[in-house]
């Protein structure tokens, strides 16, 4: 304030000056929008308060200067109307008396307060006239530049429509709603072998394909009616010289402003030669390469499609066809003319159901597929396996050789509802094994009881090695007695399974199960170990009683290179003397031993080990071979000793009595000692007496018992 009072001298009141100033950029800030801040608007109005006050003084004119404020309140952009308002009336009222501290205005300073008021509001007016005029300019400069900008890339929009619609390489075409072609592009009259302005005469639905127009003109009904506004599609053209054309087609619909169809804007490209290579590659997955019939991926696929629904009606049959001795044609005659049968093979499959419409897969190999839906009954699945056995029996021409081919059918008839094409197949797959079991050239048909029994016994050979690692065998013993005194002087030892779900398995059960699977040899050393040191715990406890304990061998064991160490280290490891140890072999495993079979059987000998024939009689013996054999005893088979029932034998039994006659006889001219097997009843036990055979085991003398039952019966009376 010290400045104004220097400016102005004493006439300029700092304090007054000041308030006004305050006043009115309080003011203006309350009349509308001012873009400075407070402080910053009200150090302009003092200046603007101070200029005025001076202005008043001093004897210069008037209104220039207070148009110049009036246009500098402009400037300031304080443009709102009450701004100019509040201005002028308190230059009248209030300027005089608060900044240049009059009481009464004297007429000469009046005259001037009138003319301020006047070149400040004629400021005002005229700085607002004149701000608005650059508007205005302004406005109309951006709109020209604006109509410029906009009709300058509209014509580049053009030129670079027209040069992408000439030069592209794929088709473009324009239409209106009635599919009148309105323009299109050399690539696409190339496309359709017709020049552009042939295009131009002719109507889009005229070159659609026969089985796809229906579809197209649906899709550009639906297009114009404004249901899609674009669409994407592969379909067929016509070209010009009948031939078709594959095409990738993207239709686009051009509306004008109010939302009206204007016309469609095609885009094709060929892919003729991609959809051929498509399809050949959906053939070759879909197909076998060798027979052309579907493969088994297009087989579980029909399938799947039939027995998806949870809730499907009707009936499915597959039969499985395997051929067979295909393997023995492939070895003896080649590859090659293997493959040419199974080319005809598949022919004659497929030519059999042809009226039927069935469906035949190869499935791989030798194997093939026939789907058969639609059936009532397994007698209609039946009919068609036995045709198609029927249609490969026949002889076949392959080259110079003529075959005769068979194959086995496992045939599997189901309900659409509940099944699974996994479980079919399973069900078909073990039905054809029992057919190829049963003989060649035949069918089978699945049985739910028969596939649970062999599902157990898989599962039960699947779980011997298991079992064998948790000690899960148990050995049961026989006792064998002599029909002498009644002594007992062996025993035999049975193994079995004590299954911890099933409960205590009998060996007729496992045991073929472990020969398959050939684990009959770990098996049979470790009840070859155990036997013997039971056998020896029994020695040591009743040295006297001399037991024999007799083990049976196994063919597969017999035969194993390792028998003799095996035999050799269990006795040595258990400590029992080796003429307590006796070695069954079946007939079959003996009687046919020669070359390292029949040192195997001296060396075991040699070790002091008793050998014994079980089962004798049953098989094709060569009697006179058995005094080359270094064996001890001789058992005849259960059958021999069932046939003898009672004391009045009919002549059936009389048979079988002159057997077991003949076969102790025999025994005992070669010095061999016999003991009959599966005696039940004392009549049996007294025959076998009478006809001077040696021991006996069966029911009548103690079923198979466990360890403990022989120790009971070493502790009583011999």
């Amino acid at each position: 304030m010290a400045a104004v009072g220097a400016s102005g001298g004493n006439a300029v009141d700092p304090a007054g000056a000041q308030r006004y100033a305050a006043d009115w950029a309080r003011a203006v800030r309350r009349l509308g929008f001012v873009p400075l801040s407070p402080a910053e608007t009200e150090r302009l109005l003092l200046g603007h308060t101070v200029r005025l006050a001076q202005l008043l003084r001093s004897a210069e004119p008037v209104t220039p200067v207070a148009e110049e404020v009036g246009q500098a309140l402009v400037a300031a952009h304080l443009t709102e109307p009450g701004v100019i308002e509040w201005t002028v009336r308190t230059l009248g009222d209030r300027f005089a008396g608060e900044v240049l501290g009059i009481a009464a205005v004297p007429p000469g300073v009046a005259e001037r307060i009138v003319a301020m008021q006047a070149g400040l509001a004629a400021g005002f007016a005229r700085g607002l006239r004149d701000r608005t005029f650059v508007q205005q300019e302004s406005i109309a400069r951006s709109a020209w530049q604006a109509r410029d900008t906009v009709e300058e890339a509209l014509r580049d929009s053009e030129a670079r429509f027209r040069a992408v619609f000439r030069g592209a390489a794929i088709g473009i075409g324009i239409a209106s709603v009635d599919g009148t072609i309105i323009d299109v592009n050399e690539s696409f009259a190339d496309m359709l072998g017709y020049s552009v302005e042939e295009l131009r005469q002719i109507n889009v639905t005229a070159l659609f394909h026969p089985d796809d127009a229906a579809g197209m003109w649906e899709l550009y009904q639906e297009l114009i009616e404004g249901k899609h506004e674009a669409a994407r599609v592969e379909k067929r053209y016509y070209r010009k010289d009948g031939s078709a054309v594959w095409t990738d087609l993207a239709v686009s619909l051009i509306r004008y402003d109010d939302g009206r169809p204007r016309f469609t804007v095609a885009v094709i490209e060929d892919i003729t030669e991609r959809y051929e290579m498509q399809q050949r590659l959906r053939f070759q997955a879909l197909h076998d390469p060798l027979t052309g019939l579907p493969n088994r991926t297009q087989f579980f696929d029909t399938l799947d499609r039939l027995v998806g629904p949870p809730h499907a009606p009707g009936r499915v049959g597959v039969c499985f066809l395997d051929l067979d001795g295909f393997k023995a044609i492939n070895d003896s005659l080649g590859h090659d003319l293997g493959d040419r049968l199974l080319v005809m093979i598949a022919r004659r499959l497929a030519d059999c159901v042809a009226e039927q419409g069935y469906l035949v897969a190869r499935m791989g190999g030798d194997e093939f597929v026939i789907l058969v839906d639609g059936v009532s009954t397994v007698d209609d699945v039946i009919a068609v396996a036995e045709t198609a056995l029927a249609a490969v029996s026949a002889p076949v021409c392959v080259g110079n050789q003529q075959l005769a081919v068979s194959a086995s059918v496992g045939i599997v008839d189901s309900e659409l509802a509940g099944t699974s094409s996994a479980e079919l197949m399973k069900a078909a797959d073990a039905t054809l094994y029992w057919a190829k079991a049963e003989g060649r050239g035949r069918w089978a048909v699945y049985d739910p009881e028969r596939s649970a029994r062999d599902s157990a016994r898989s599962a039960l050979a699947a779980g011997l090695p298991a079992a064998l690692d948790r000690s899960e065998f148990v050995l049961h013993y026989q006792p064998i007695v002599s029909l002498l005194d009644g002594r007992m002087t062996a025993v035999e030892a049975l193994v079995r399974w004590q299954h911890p779900e099933l409960g205590l398995i009998g060996p007729d059960r496992f045991i073929g199960l472990a020969e398959e699977t050939g684990l009959i040899v770990r098996l049979g050393e470790w009840v070859l170990r155990q036997a013997c040191q039971d056998a020896q715990r029994w020695h040591a406890e009743f040295p006297a009683a001399r037991l024999v304990v007799s083990v049976n061998v196994a063919a597969r064991q017999a035969d194993a290179p390792a028998i003799v160490d095996t035999v050799a280290d269990a006795l040595a490891s258990t400590g029992l003397p080796a003429e307590l140890l006796q070695l069954e072999l079946t007939e079959s495993a003996v009687m046919g031993s020669a070359g390292e079979p029949l040192r195997t059987l001296h060396r075991l000998a040699a070790l002091g080990v008793r050998l014994a024939v079980d089962d004798f009689g049953t098989g094709y013996s060569n009697l006179a071979y058995l005094r080359r054999l270094p064996i001890t005893c001789l058992k005849l088979a259960g059958p021999f000793v069932e046939g003898i029932r009672d004391n009045e034998p009919d002549d059936a039994d009389h048979r079988d009595e002159r057997i077991v006659d003949a076969l102790v006889r025999l025994a005992h001219a070669l010095e061999l000692w016999v003991t009959a097997e599966a005696v039940e009843t004392e009549a049996q036990a007294e025959r076998l007496r009478a006809l001077r055979c040696d021991t006996a085991q069966g029911r009548l003398f103690g079923p198979p018992g466990p360890p403990q039952e022989i120790v009971t019966r070493l502790r009583g009376p011999m």
